[in-house]
Order: C-alpha cells, then sequence, then structure tokens
C-alpha cells in the first residue's frame, strides 16, 4: 500500500476510533472522499472519545461471519450510507414503532419507518399502539383490527412504550397500566397469532432519583424533564410500574415478551434475573443500557449472560430521524460516525478482553470495565438465534 494511502487509512480510523488492522474497511474509501471535511468537525468538536487503548481486544471485527439482529432500532429516514454500513456489522435491524400521545408525531415516525422498511424488505418491522381513546366502543378491536393490518404488511413484533404508566390517562384521570384489563383481548390476539411484544414499560429506577453526577441518565433526563419522575409525584412509582408488568406477564404465560432497556432493570442483573426465572415468556435486550451493565461487576454480568443467554438479546436504540437532504455534512458524518462507535463499543465489551472505557454515546460520560469474553456459541444466541427465533426466521 502507498505511504499516502497508508497516512489517509490512519487517519479514517482514528477519526471513527476503530481498532484493529481490518476494522469495517469496506466503508472506509467512502469516508476517504470526505477528508476535507475532518478539520472541520474536529473544530465543531466531533472527535470521538477515546477507548484508552490503541489495540482492540476482540476476538474478531464486527463484520465476522455471526450474524446479528439488532432488536431495538429506529430508522426513520434512509441514509446512502445505511446498507453498507449494517452489511459491514452482518447486522439486520428490526425498525421499530413507537405509538406516542401525540398521534401526528406517531404517524410521521410510522411513515418514515414504513418507507425505510418498504425500500429494505431484507429488514424487519415491528408495530404499536397506544391507549389514546382505551374509554371508547370498541378501542380493543379498533387496535386488533389495525395491527392486523400491520401483520399483513410485514409487522413480526408488537411494541408498547412507556407512555403505558406515566403518560396515558383514562377519563377518570388515572393513569393506564400495561395490566388493565381493557388491553386483554389485544393480548390474546398477539398470544394467536403468535406475535411477541417489545416492551418498554417504566423507565431506570434512576428516574424517581435526584439528577446527581454519578446517575447514569442524568443528560436524558436534563433533556426530557417530562419523564424525570422525580420532579413529577404524581407519575406511579418505580416498584407500582414494574409491579403491573409483572402482573401482565402472569397474567399472559403464552405471551413472549422482550423487556426493552433490560426492562427497566438495568441497574441490578441480579433483579433481572429473578424476573427472568419468574416468568419463562420474559426476555430483555439492553438497548441504551449497555453503559449501566458495564457500571456492575464484569464477572458477575459475564455470568448473568452465560446463564441466561437463550433470554438476552442485542438491541441498541439506534436510529436516523432528520431527512438526509436537511442535513448539512457535518451532522452527516457525525451520525454515522456515532452509529459506528457505539456498535463496536458493544462488540467489543460482549466479545472483547482486557481493560475497556466504556462511553455511554459518542460524546457520553464513560465507565472503566473489562470486555466480558463470551464464547462465540453465547455471541451468536445474544446477536441472532434468540431474536432469529421469536421473528420466526
Amino acid at each position: 500500500m502507498p505511504p499516502e494511502h497508508k497516512c489517509r487509512r490512519k487517519q479514517v480510523d482514528r477519526y471513527f476510533v476503530v481498532t484493529g488492522e481490518k476494522r469495517i474497511l469496506r466503508y472506509t474509501y467512502t469516508v476517504m472522499k470526505h477528508l476535507w471535511l475532518f478539520p472541520l468537525c474536529w473544530l465543531m468538536g466531533c472527535q470521538a472519545p477515546t477507548t484508552g487503548q490503541e489495540e482492540s481486544n476482540t476476538q474478531e471485527p464486527p463484520g465476522t461471519p455471526i450474524a446479528k439482529i439488532d432488536i431495538h432500532a429506529h430508522y426513520r429516514a434512509d441514509r446512502d450510507y445505511l446498507v453498507e454500513l449494517l452489511d459491514s456489522f452482518n447486522l439486520k435491524p428490526l425498525l421499530v414503532d413507537v405509538a406516542r400521545q401525540d398521534s401526528s408525531i406517531w404517524m410521521e415516525n410510522l411513515s418514515g419507518l414504513k418507507q425505510v422498511y418498504q425500500k429494505y424488505p431484507q429488514y424487519f418491522y415491528c408495530a404499536s399502539f397506544g391507549a389514546a381513546g382505551i374509554d371508547q366502543p370498541g378501542f380493543a378491536d379498533n387496535v386488533i383490527s389495525r395491527l392486523q393490518e400491520e401483520i399483513d404488511q410485514g409487522a413480526r413484533m408488537v411494541k408498547v412504550w412507556k407512555n403505558f404508566g406515566m403518560i396515558f390517562k383514562d377519563q377518570s384521570g388515572a393513569y393506564v397500566h400495561i395490566d388493565d384489563e381493557r388491553l386483554q383481548p389485544i393480548w390474546d390476539f398477539l398470544v394467536e397469532k403468535n406475535i411477541p411484544v417489545l416492551s418498554h414499560i417504566g423507565e431506570p429506577l434512576q428516574a424517581w432519583r435526584p439528577l446527581e453526577d454519578d446517575n447514569p441518565h442524568a443528560n436524558y433526563y436534563r433533556n426530557h424533564p417530562e419523564y424525570h419522575a422525580y420532579h413529577h409525584p404524581e407519575i406511579p412509582s418505580w416498584d407500582t410500574i414494574q409491579q403491573a408488568r409483572n402482573n401482565w406477564l402472569a397474567r399472559n404465560p403464552q405471551l413472549m415478551v422482550v423487556g426493552a432497556h433490560n426492562g427497566s432493570m438495568s441497574h441490578d442483573v441480579d433483579l433481572m434475573a429473578q424476573r427472568l426465572d419468574e416468568f419463562p415468556n420474559f426476555y430483555v435486550e439492553p438497548a441504551a443500557r449497555f453503559g449501566d451493565l458495564a457500571r456492575q461487576e464484569a464477572d458477575k454480568v459475564r455470568a448473568f449472560l452465560i446463564k441466561y443467554q437463550d433470554r438476552f438479546l442485542y438491541g441498541t436504540d439506534l436510529g436516523t430521524s432528520t431527512p438526509q437532504s436537511e442535513m448539512d455534512p457535518v451532522e452527516f458524518l457525525r451520525e454515522r460516525q456515532g452509529i459506528v462507535y457505539m456498535m463496536d463499543m458493544h462488540w467489543r465489551y460482549l466479545s472483547g478482553k482486557g481493560p475497556l472505557d466504556f462511553h455511554r454515546s459518542l460524546q457520553g460520560n464513560s465507565y472503566p470495565t473489562r470486555g466480558l469474553e463470551l464464547p462465540d456459541s453465547v455471541l451468536s444466541k445474544i446477536y441472532y438465534k434468540n431474536a432469529a427465533k421469536l421473528l420466526k426466521l
């Protein structure tokens, strides 16, 4: 390789914080074409945090033969790089819809997700519903009718969001929890159709705590104070929301449920283990909560993942939202950088060995931990086989 090419590749690898000689070279050329942007990007604070180690400790780079499914992704806007980037990780995403309180926002997001799914039918689609209109006659029937349409169009999973228990209220002013009996016909329908549920019920326990410096979710709640329950005493307690989720699982043993964000129990793998033991129909995935795992003792997390290797799925919460045409080059490059960085960080945490500074996001706080060195047999279940089973691939 000519010296000038080696220099350029070194710049690209450093910019993407991609360690390892052959990591993600499939799309390096595209980035090299935009090297003129790098000085501008550095000046604007785009640089990624250092990991504290130059050499990767992973068993293999992310583009290994181990197939991957991201069970929790939000690619609402297409990107020129999307297929190439995801293919380089040998990954297919489940495009997750979120039924929010504001129907206009919900429908806009739904439209974007469907456009991406229709363009890339090799990916997977997850529908959603909320509790708006739950007091009206025929509520459950209307939801079932719409979900049937979504299933006919390819939906393989249905998501319920934290608006159950934290936002939705019925006409009496009471919060609508996930174990509300008015929802039961919907669960019966999903069992009949063999459609699993992705369940984001509640928030991390820290949502009910002050925003102290060691709160791993402090930045999120500063930017989204409406979900910081500590300042909203009207919101039901963490225990109340968790108990409603547990009641729902117990009442529907044939309904397969994946607890998004580690079932809102990311602070304690022992608690997750208790719920997995209690409910055989319950699974968990760590989207946007890998950092909570990295804060816990590595041997303990490793033992948990090995014991529950059949019940843990890979999820990221990564995605796109702004139309590409509305992004400037720096925003575009920075977005792509962040996706690459986090997928690589997840891989090094799960498969690598030795010290690792785990970053929650491209510019987020870091936590000293080490790679978990999970065996390939466990990695293949977490990354692919467990999701493939639930999605009936």
